[in-house]
């Protein structure tokens, strides 16, 4: 059995045209798939920005009453005035936000 050059040719053609067709099925797969992945990328990434959101409040929560702390400190060394309005101030803001805290 004799192969020609144009046997050749057309086995190179249609293993290109296989390759295409290949490539072409897997791309619509992946295109297919990225709504999915991204969706599941965006729902981690929500997650994350909610944990960081209420470590960074739980941290101010205990900055803030380490300062009413110094401030009550300052008051009983006998300063007055404005450490008094200041540990009104933060215990009034403390009150009002007692519902979106817990300790």
């Amino acid at each position: 059995m004799y192969i020609s050059i144009d046997t050749i040719i057309k086995i190179g053609a249609l293993i290109g045209a296989l390759g295409v067709i290949g490539g072409l099925l897997i791309a619509a797969y992946k295109f297919y798939l990225k709504p999915e992945k991204l969706a599941k990328r965006m729902e981690n990434l929500r997650k994350m920005h909610e944990e960081d959101i209420r470590k960074i409040n739980e941290e101010q929560c205990l900055i803030t009453y380490g300062l009413l702390a110094c401030l009550k400190g300052l008051r009983e060394q006998g300063c007055n005035g404005p450490v008094t309005d200041g540990i009104n101030r933060i215990e009034k803001h403390l009150n009002k936000q007692a519902h979106d805290m817990e300790e």
